[in-house]
């Protein structure tokens, strides 16, 4: 048999101000000699949408680098909650106090990273995502509709667009919250569909937000990452920020914030600002959990 030892996590709760709420992640710290293998038998094990491990980098300009995987094991990129939940950990257990900004490494992306520690809350993080991309536009709507057990009806007429800003996902407009929550999206159907517009995953939005200062509403599915629904996507948020600034119903510059979670019990806030090439996310959290799994 194997030798056995512990390895210590986190569990970090993310777009969140207080615990058990926002998008939670599993931190694996110090994981530089953890297999392939044991990352991707951890995420299954912790059962996230996404299990983040911390490792030293190997470009000189960043001071971590982050490898991150959902439950099947693949493996993931960009700048969402789970280089978010990461980051928070850092800053919590490992950034000096003096230190504002520093620098992550994800894949051969370099992620400039700022922290905010406001008095009396929980700390923030800013992260720079990619330069938003706007790819494939889907015509097809009577098959995304039936693939998300939907009528064409709860579509609005504004494109369905696959948009990035570090992964690219299907942006679909609905006409009111109510048609997001109505959604029951089919697996494998819509896999197929994303597949035909090399989309990731599938970000239902609509401009009916529960509180007023947001921008939109939204639910997310990741059926080719084997992700049914996740509760705060910051890789589809930023595309969709992107997208209703080309379509000028958010002004360039401005912090715009999407709500997620609400059909899960998990509601989240999270905090985009599109200005040209320059995309950045925000959000804040905290760790909720410390502990050792055996492997």
């Amino acid at each position: 048999m194997s030798e056995l030892h512990t390895v210590p996590f986190s569990i970090v709760d993310v777009f969140a101000s207080r615990p058990l709420t926002g998008n939670p992640a599993a931190v694996v710290p110090d994981a530089d000699e953890l297999t392939l293998d044991q990352m991707q038998g951890l995420a299954r094990e912790f059962n996230q949408s996404e299990t983040v491990f911390v490792v030293a980098a190997d470009d000189d300009r960043a001071d971590w680098q982050l490898r991150s995987f959902t439950p099947i094991g693949a493996e993931v990129g960009g700048a969402g909650h789970n280089a978010l939940a990461a980051c928070l950990w850092l800053v919590a257990r490992r950034l000096p106090a003096e230190r504002t900004e520093f620098v992550v490494q994800i894949g051969t992306d370099l992620l400039h990273t700022a922290v905010t520690r406001p008095s009396g809350g929980p700390e923030m993080v800013t992260i720079e995502q990619s330069t938003p991309s706007f790819g494939a536009l889907l015509t097809d709507r009577d098959l995304l509709a039936d693939a998300l057990g939907l009528s064409t009806a709860d579509l609005t007429d504004d494109s369905v667009q696959v948009v990035s800003t570090g992964a690219g996902h299907l942006m679909v407009p609905l006409v009111d919250r109510t048609a997001v929550d109505r959604a029951r999206p089919d697996t494998r159907r819509l896999a197929a569909v994303l597949r035909t517009v090399a989309g990731e995953g599938c970000y239902l939005y609509s401009l009916d937000p529960v509180e007023g200062d947001a921008a939109a509403y939204a639910r997310f599915f990741n059926p080719t990452m084997g992700i049914v629904e996740d509760p705060a996507t910051g890789t589809a948020a930023g595309p969709l920020v992107a997208k209703l600034v080309a379509e000028g119903r958010v002004a360039a510059g401005a912090a715009a914030i999407v709500e997620q979670g609400h059909s899960l019990g998990r509601p989240s806030r999270i905090l985009i600002t599109v200005d040209g090439a320059d995309v950045r996310i925000s959000g804040a959290g905290l760790i909720v959990a410390d502990g050792t799994v055996l492997i």
